[in-house]
């Protein structure tokens, strides 16, 4: 799932950071809601949160709700303050691999 609107405010800066955040898992028993999911990320707008943070803040969220197997995000925000930014976090092991 991508949500390529991801909106959220610097803590140090104040200024708006912009980005894609993209969550790949492989359920157990439960599956995200991609609107309830949507509406999760949305709720970031106002929120003061390193990027790096987020990503993590939103695997271990999605680790809660949906207990999988594995569950990887990654968030790539756009150009500001001279760099762009990749981060990435997983949880578990990626039966796929």
């Amino acid at each position: 799932m991508t949500h390529p609107e991801f909106t959220s405010i610097c803590p140090l800066t104040g200024a708006p950071d912009f980005g894609t955040i993209t969550i790949r898992y492989v359920p157990m028993d439960n599956l995200l809601e991609v609107r309830s999911l949507r509406d999760y990320l949305t709720g970031f707008r106002a929120r003061e949160i390193l990027q790096e943070e987020v990503v993590n803040v939103v695997l271990d969220d999605v680790v809660v709700a949906a207990q999988p197997y594995f569950a990887e995000v990654e968030g790539t925000f756009n150009f500001r303050g001279g760099m762009t930014t990749r981060a990435v976090a997983r949880s578990g092991q990626d039966p796929t691999a």
